[in-house]
């Protein structure tokens, strides 16, 4: 994953959608071009820190993009992990605390891939449901807690290979949960979640290319995943 994507579903939208129970009651603005670094919304399951609380809320929270590991030194390192790769994300240091119990959803209208030309350039392309539906990616989060005792949630992806659908853009994709197992996905109860790292498949998904302009991260708008108008080519993948 190339690292961008589209989140421009309202808040209230996402609540429906997932089932929310507990809202942080941030709302984002529309973004069709979000980056690493960017606040993202998350969806997860934690049990409250109430007194007497025993049982998972799902909730939707505002996070970091770029997971930063409980150990770091300071939250730089987040840049670099934006992406955890399911091959070995139960293992790397960085992830394998978070992918036991703190496993979450990040809601996304499509993401972009950039697939090389025979000039040498790249071009970029949107890939989301044909259906219009939202993507729900497999993500964790982490929290990190400052020098000056401020607390930081940030957040990545898992990405896995891409089926040769998608591998002719890019040869990795983010892994994407069916809605029948987000809550088994999202419960901190299940610390072996080896079996949930299922890849996801293509089906359902459609891509075509669009403006470059999306390369460049103060670019912004709903423009940005509209198909090119001069490509010809509106949904390489059937």
């Amino acid at each position: 994953m190339c690292g961008r994507y589209a989140s421009a579903r309202k808040r209230h939208e996402l609540l429906e959608e997932f089932e929310v129970e507990l809202d942080s009651e941030e709302e984002l603005a529309p973004d069709y071009n979000v980056a690493p670094t960017k606040n993202v919304y998350a969806v997860m399951s934690r049990v409250p820190k109430e007194e007497g609380a025993t049982r998972p809320i799902r909730q939707l929270r505002v996070v970091r993009w770029g997971l930063v590991p409980s150990w770091a030194k300071d939250p730089s390192i987040g840049s670099r992990m934006i992406n955890a790769r399911i091959e070995t994300v139960a293992e790397k240091p960085a992830f394998r605390k978070a992918f036991a119990t703190r496993r979450c959803l990040l809601p996304a209208d499509g993401y972009y891939e950039w697939m090389p030309t025979d000039d040498k350039r790249k071009q970029p392309y949107f890939i989301h449901p044909e259906d219009g539906g939202v993507l729900a990616m497999a993500g964790l989060y982490e929290f990190w807690k400052s020098p000056e005792d401020e607390w930081i949630c940030t957040c990545t992806v898992i990405t896995q290979d891409a089926e040769d659908r998608l591998g002719h853009i890019h040869d990795r994709m983010p892994m994407l949960i069916p809605r029948e197992k987000w809550a088994e996905w999202l419960d901190p109860a299940v610390s072996d979640a080896s079996e949930l790292l299922v890849p996801a498949t293509s089906a359902g998904l459609v891509a075509y290319p669009v403006d470059p302009a999306v390369g460049n991260v103060r670019n912004n708008g709903e423009r940005l995943i509209s198909p090119l108008q001069d490509s010809g080519d509106t949904n390489p993948l059937f």
